[in-house]
Order: C-alpha cells, then structure tokens, then sequence
C-alpha cells in the first residue's frame, strides 16, 4: 500500500523512493489521515505554482494550516502580495546582490579561517549556520548579541510547522521572534540608519489604489522577521546537502577542484538533486480534476517541489548528481508569484561557500555517524554534518 506523510521519520531520512511512487502510481495522491492531497510530477508542479489563482497561498502552506493568519508574504494572493513584495523587492536586485559579493565572501573567509588547523569539522554548527546568519544580519543590521537567539527561535518555528505536536513550540518560539524583531523595527525607526530596514521605512510603495504610501512598523517588523528567518535557513540546509552529493560523486568533486567556474553550474543541480524545501502548501479555489482524481474547492494540496526535481519525464536519470545537467526548468525556488525573493542572494552564498572550501580543502570524508537528519516541516536538511578534513598541503605547516 503506498502511504505519503511528510512527518514519518522513515520518509523523511529518504523521501526519493516514495516521491518515485506517488508520480507513477499517484499523481494527485490523498491522504485522508492528515487531510491533503499532493501532486508530484513536474508540469502539474509547475502548473499549480504559476496559477495563484486557483493554487491560493492564503490558506498557509503548511498542512495544518498553522501558517494561514499570519502576516506573511507567502501566504498573501494579489494585488495585496504585490504590494507587500514591491517593499521588499529593492532589496534583491542583480546589481545590489553583486555589490554584496565582497562583503559575503569576507564573511565566509573569517568564518572558515576561523577553522583552520582543524582535522574534523561540523559543517552544519561551525559553518552553514552562521554564514547565511551572518550574511543576512548584516544586510538587516541586527546586532550581534541578538543573532544566535533569532537563530535558535527560527530553528524552533521550523521545527514545529505543521506539526501539531508542536504547536505550543511554535507559538513561544514565534511570539518570542516576533517580539524580539518587533522591537529591533521599533529602535530602527527611533534611530534610522543605513541599513537596508531604514530603507525600507523611507521607501513609498503603491498602495493598490493608485497612490503611495511607507510601511508602517507592523509591516517593517513583519519583512524584518520574514528576512532574518528565510534568509539563512535555505542556505544553511542547501550546503551541506550540496557537500554530500559531491562526496558520493567524487569525480564531479575534482572537477569542481580543478576548475572552479564550474561551481554555478554545480549549485543548480545541488539544489535540483535535494533541494532544501521539500514542498509548499497551497489550497485549492475550485474545483481540479488532474489524470483522473477531481480536488475539491478548499482542499489543502502540496506541491512536492523535491519529487517534481527528480520527475524522470523533465530529468533523465533524476536520482544521479549530475554536473552535465542542463535545466531549462527549475521549481527549486518556486515559480510565479512566490518565487523566492532571495534566491540570488542564495546562489551567491553557495557558490561562495564552496569556492573557499576548494580553496582551502584538498578532500573531505563524511566521519560515520556524523550526520544528523531533524524533521523540519517542508525543510529537509542536517542539524549536524561532521567531516574529517584535508587542507591543502600549502596550507598545512
């Protein structure tokens, strides 16, 4: 009998067997237990990210629905999501995210120099946390006292979405989040700097009537905590990730040694092969009827991005790390609408990360029992990842 559920600790150490089945025996799959549906292939993924308006982000997306009344971007439907994104959107243009490239790569340099001599490292603690953490606290100005906490809060929300279990987790850990960046958006508008949250402030937006208007603090504090929680959480889980395939391809590892201008192309099929969000929750405006199973109005449907990335209809041989890859289409960030805001930002810090671990590492080997897998919602990732290291002999001595 074919069962899909997210939260099964089984599932969730290898979804990819499963994903394999839902495309070809279930498309549109229902489980009833937890009450959603699913849809694995790439087009019907696809499809559905690129129609918002049947595919509605405004019932939440996660399965339980913990997500539908908050005050986030993801969960907003046009024209207030237009509006909403037009405040932030300033933030990621191609030509800021360049002038940022100096300042991310000095900022993974300290943090990987601060490692050296070290024969063993737990990526995920010592590095893939703290440079996107880093990185995004920075751009937001957020002191260095309160940064570690906003980390261990947004680790604790992502834990607990949609999962029942731990709803009374997630709603400390998220109040005490949004408590905490609420007042930094307070002190910011008290003491505008230039950072890119004054910037915000001082920014007018449409204000879907033909006018303009600026943010008020509510709306501030809400893209300071959307920001500071999104903004390292994808990068944290797609490096180490992205280190494991290379460690099972050791020929693609040496030829990312050997020619680093590979690196973006690397990255791409990284977050193709196990991307770091595994689905988005969407619900359904009417009625949809997809090879044979009719959705009804109101149903909860998720959008398996991580099966639609291994559908062997787009991808030839999809469980393969492939560096030859050519992807013409991707949902490894979503699509349409909601298509992250901060995916070049992303790219960036990954591809960073990994040319200065060329640089400093001839090899590595992933120590036994180093790896450590949580359930995280739609999040698949590592909570720790050890690796014994070999630097460079020009470096050792």
């Amino acid at each position: 009998m074919l069962v899909y559920n997210p939260y099964d600790p089984e599932t969730v150490h290898n979804p990819y067997p499963t994903y394999a089945r839902l495309r070809d025996e279930a498309p549109v799959y229902r489980n009833e237990e937890l009450g959603f549906y699913a849809l694995t292939r790439f087009e019907d993924v696809m499809e559905a990210h690129l129609d918002h308006e049947t595919f509605s982000s405004a019932g939440g997306v996660t399965l339980d629905g913990s997500t539908k009344d908050m005050p986030l971007l993801i969960v907003k439907d046009p024209p207030e999501h237009t509006v909403h994104r037009r405040i932030v959107s300033p933030l990621f243009t191609p030509r800021r995210i360049a002038d940022m490239e100096p300042f991310v790569r000095q900022t993974c340099a300290d943090l990987l120099d601060g490692l050296a001599g070290r024969e063993e490292i737990d990526l995920v603690q010592e590095f893939s946390i703290k440079f996107p953490l880093h990185v995004i606290s920075e751009l937001l100005d957020i002191p260095h006292d309160k940064r570690d906490r906003i980390h261990e809060l947004s680790e604790h929300v992502a834990a607990a979405l949609g999962d029942p279990d731990k709803e009374e987790t997630r709603s400390f850990a998220g109040l005490e989040l949004v408590e905490l960046l609420m007042g930094l958006a307070r002190e910011r508008r008290e003491s505008p700097g230039t950072d890119v949250i004054s910037t915000l402030m001082t920014t007018p937006v449409d204000d879907g009537h033909g006018g303009t208007r600026l943010p008020d603090d509510g709306e501030i504090g809400i893209r300071f905590m959307e920001l500071a929680f999104a903004g390292h959480e994808t990068v944290a889980k797609l490096i180490p990730n992205g280190l494991i395939a290379l460690t099972w391809t050791p020929r693609d590892r040496e030829r990312l040694a050997a020619d680093p201008s590979l690196i973006p192309t690397a990255v791409e099929e990284m977050l193709r092969w196990d991307p770091p969000t595994h689905y988005q929750g969407r619900t359904t405006t009417k009625d949809v009827t997809l090879h044979g199973v009719t959705i009804p109005a109101g149903s909860t449907v998720i959008l398996v991005t991580a099966a639609a990335l291994h559908d062997e209809r787009e991808f030839p041989d999809p469980d393969a790390f492939d560096l030859d890859r050519v992807l013409d289409r991707h949902v490894g960030f979503g699509l349409g609408r909601h298509v992250c805001l901060g995916a070049s930002l992303a790219r960036l810090e990954v591809r960073i990360a990994f040319e200065e671990l060329f640089k400093r590492y001839a090899g590595w080997e992933l120590v036994e029992g180093g790896a450590v897998r949580g359930v995280q919602g739609n999040i698949r990732g590592l909570s720790n990842l050890r690796i014994a290291v070999t630097p460079h002999a020009a470096l050792v001595g």
